[in-house]
């Protein structure tokens, strides 16, 4: 087994693939080593998850119901650009490698994750564990703006009240993504994956993997409820100057 340090608190990972989620065997021991984990943890640390989900669910139930005119108007305008679906759904991985349905606005064409492979060779991201490339072709031109300002992102909020997400945390990685993860990277899966974090309000896509990575790392250290306050305020001057967006 492999350790890492949370604060002060160790967690345990095994090396075990991503792919043992797609079994029913694998679900089980991922579940038990899950349950296993939170009985480590101390009382502090399990008050201060719960206060976090309360502000999690308070604070994406508001913001839905707030904001729900422009997701309409957003929809319609996805789905006048080319009738096609309005919302994109991908599998993402989550706290402790437990995967999930993240929901986008549709920013690309409906067939964008079959034309990836043949622009990875063009990716800015020296690594090649997270894409980005200027003026991808497969991005929509409702999608362009979308994307400049973080609209896209605006569904994420269900996911958030239903759970897989928290309002700030590391971005959730793809299946593809963790699959080339090192053994230090996958201490970014200590947490629940968020909306926000650290590298979004730094220059989001601008950020190479590595530095990400010990942003991410950095959050995890420091987690508190003011953190998240400061980062969520943070977050709004970032999105409406649209640095480091693809």
């Amino acid at each position: 087994m492999n350790t890492y340090t949370l604060g002060t608190h160790s967690l345990f990972f095994s090396q075990a693939p991503l792919g043992h989620t797609a079994t029913a065997f694998g679900r089980w021991w991922l579940n038990h080593r899950i349950q296993w984990h939170r009985q480590l943890l101390p009382r502090t640390l399990v008050n201060g998850q719960f206060i976090k989900r309360a502000f999690d669910v308070v604070g994406s139930l508001a913001f839905l119901l707030l904001f729900s005119p422009l997701y309409l108007l957003l929809a319609l305008l996805v789905k006048l650009e080319d009738g096609g679906k309005v919302f994109f759904t991908q599998t993402r991985v989550g706290r402790f490698g437990r995967v999930f349905q993240m929901y986008k606005f549709r920013s690309m064409h409906d067939n964008a994750e079959a034309g990836l492979a043949p622009l990875l060779a063009n990716n800015q991201h020296a690594q090649g564990i997270t894409f980005k490339i200027k003026n991808d072709p497969r991005i929509t031109r409702v999608g362009k703006w979308l994307r400049r300002f973080s609209l896209d992102e605006l569904p994420q909020f269900i996911n958030v009240l239903s759970g897989g997400m928290s309002l700030v945390g590391p971005r959730p990685p793809t299946s593809r993504e963790v699959g080339m993860y090192s053994l230090a990277d996958r201490r970014r899966l200590a947490v629940k994956p968020g909306i926000t974090c650290f590298w979004q309000v730094s220059g989001r896509s601008n950020i190479d993997f590595s530095g990400q990575v010990k942003l991410d790392v950095q959050y995890i250290e420091t987690a508190g409820f003011w953190a998240d306050i400061k980062i969520l305020a943070r977050t709004v001057p970032a999105v409406v100057g649209g640095k480091g967006a693809c």
